[in-house]
């Protein structure tokens, strides 16, 4: 489990064929690797990923294709949110959030709001019925608010210090996302899923 507060900025430094998908060898910069072991979970961009090596400075994982089919941001140059899995003890500043993303979005619009910015993206239909306004959402590994949907797009708010602490900054028109919607919604659905069949079967 994760809670969207990136904790470093890190760099895919290489990306190598592995048997079903590839192999990643990630630069963590500011994320403390002293407590990590082999078999550890860290959040890549949104992505739970497994470190299957490490050392003082870097973490490799391995990413199967289908995750790579339905992710964004894992060219070998690119710069990722990272942030290691929660702990019983660690304050939930964000959301809980699994690390398995649910696809990815397009950037509509990236605006400068004062020393803020408006974050607007669209949205495949089959997540955009789970995100609503004053909701949840995770973008990139960052635990969000919605300000507003409309449609197949929703609006969130980005702050100078998200903006300082995370590759939101970088974000461009035409960009694509990975998206995570509160696991709440999903759970609310199946049981309405199960709510329904009881009463036709009555």
């Amino acid at each position: 489990m994760f809670t969207g507060i990136v904790a470093a900025v890190g760099q895919i430094d290489s990306v190598k064929p592995a048997p079903g998908g590839v192999r990643l060898r990630i630069a963590a910069r500011e994320l403390d690797l002293r407590d990590v072991a082999l078999g550890d979970s860290i959040a890549v961009s949104g992505v739970c990923l497994t470190v299957v090596a490490f050392d003082k400075t870097h973490f490799d994982a391995e990413v199967s294709q289908a995750t790579l089919d339905c992710v964004a941001g894992f060219a070998q140059g690119a710069s990722v949110n990272l942030e290691k899995a929660l702990r019983l003890a660690d304050r939930l500043g964000g959301h809980l959030m699994t690390g398995h993303v649910d696809g990815t979005g397009k950037v509509s619009r990236f605006e400068l709001v004062g020393d803020n910015r408006r974050l607007v993206i669209a949205v495949p239909q089959d997540i955009a019925r789970y995100i609503a306004r004053k909701g949840s959402v995770a973008v990139d590994g960052v635990s969000l608010t919605v300000n507003a949907v409309d449609g197949a797009e929703f609006e969130v708010n980005l702050i100078a210090h998200t903006l300082a602490a995370t590759t939101l900054q970088n974000l461009r028109s035409g960009a694509r996302v990975n998206l995570e919607v509160d696991m709440l919604a999903r759970y609310i659905e199946r049981l309405q899923d199960v709510a329904v069949k009881k009463g036709l079967k009555h």
